[in-house]
């Protein structure tokens, strides 16, 4: 408990300055949608690996023992984390820095931020995005396990040839033993899938927000992503395909919006430097930070919230009418009622891609 406590104050002290980097790195905002895409592409890679193959890591470093298997890979994470926050330390230049004679204090930053409309837009942006995230996240599991149909998750396993290459990967590794519930393995395929289409969409983030500004493109994908989560309301208990086709599809367009959340949170930094002559990036992404939290840990509580609501019991291996449609409510319908709130936020987001272009403009100027 100890040291899990000093691991999220030090990773907390580490990221706050690590997400703002790209604001200081340069004032290029083309530049800046590209080191965003990049960083995310790497995230999506990581999250790919630890959701995708941490249990397959964990069964062949431990032998067959999970005890084991777990401290050995996750010592082999520290050690590459460790390597490549110096690597980032060591290869990084901040460019973008206040000028000498900038003075101001805390309650002038915290007043210029509540005068800012894009920062509070994308504030309640992050929160909404963020408990959104948590909330369906956290329920698909009970989609899966408690709505679709077992025979029917077996039946595409067999198809995709999933269970193939289970049974090769256990003759290959000794010790290896991956759980024979359709549901796990369909849960893990299913995540891996939206996972691989978020890479994608990131991929054309920065051309599309090139063309035609972060705000727009990033309302647009949000708005056929919401799409996408609305319809697992619809989907019957046997079509299986359906279900992951949607989940690639949202993946493909929410990936289109993750570089630009932050690239547009940056952007507000160089917005609220043009209007009050005094840079405050720090403050501007530690709020942000805050919402993102504040986010996930809303929608955490929401998940429990939502299934005692409807009287989930673990206790039952099949749950009432009433639970179930409450766990279909909570991966459709009600995360896209976040979503949708959080694209609206986007309307009193006023940096459109012609004031991105007279802020770069105006604060190279006034920088040289």
């Amino acid at each position: 408990m100890i040291t899990y406590v000093l691991l999220v104050l030090v990773y907390s002290a580490n990221n706050l300055p690590y997400s703002a980097l790209s604001g200081v790195i340069t004032g290029d905002m083309g530049e800046r949608n590209s080191i965003s895409s990049f960083r995310f592409v790497a995230v999506m890679i990581a999250q790919f690996t630890v959701q995708g193959l941490l249990l397959p890591l964990v069964l062949i470093f431990g032998d067959g023992d999970k005890a084991a298997g777990f401290e050995n890979v996750m010592g082999v994470f520290a050690v590459v984390g460790v390597i490549f926050l110096l690597i980032t330390f060591f290869t990084t230049k901040e460019r973008i820095v206040p000028t000498q004679d900038q003075k101001s204090t805390l309650k002038e930053d915290l007043g210029d931020l509540f005068k800012n409309k894009p920062w509070i837009a994308m504030l309640l942006l992050t929160i909404l995005i963020f408990v959104t995230l948590a909330l369906k996240g956290g329920m698909y599991i009970y989609y899966f396990d408690n709505y679709l149909d077992e025979n029917a998750l077996s039946l595409f396993l067999n198809r995709l040839g999933f269970v193939d290459l289970i049974e090769y990967l256990k003759i290959s590794f000794t010790g290896f033993d991956w759980p024979e519930d359709p549901v796990t393995s369909a849960f893990s395929l299913f995540n891996a899938g939206g996972i691989i289409f978020m890479i994608v969409g990131i991929g054309f983030s920065k051309p599309l927000a090139d063309k035609f500004g972060k705000r727009d493109v990033f309302v647009v994908a949000l708005i056929i992503s919401t799409l996408c989560v609305l319809a697992f309301w619809f989907f019957p208990v046997n079509m299986i395909g359906v279900v992951f086709i949607a989940q690639i599809l949202h993946g493909f367009f929410y990936g289109i919006t993750i570089p630009l959340l932050w690239a547009m949170i940056a952007d507000v930094a160089d917005y609220s430097e043009w209007k009050n002559n005094r840079r405050a990036t720090a403050i501007i992404f530690s709020a942000m930070i805050f919402g993102l939290k504040a986010g996930l840990s809303i929608g955490g509580a929401l998940v429990a919230g939502v299934l005692a609501t409807y009287g989930y019991n673990e206790q039952l291996t099949i749950q009432s009418p009433e639970t179930v449609n409450g766990i279909k409510l909570s991966v459709s319908v009600y995360p896209s009622l976040t979503f949708l709130a959080g694209a609206a936020c986007l309307l009193f987001y006023e940096i459109n891609k012609k004031m991105e272009v007279q802020i770069e403009q105006a604060l190279k100027a006034r920088r040289q």
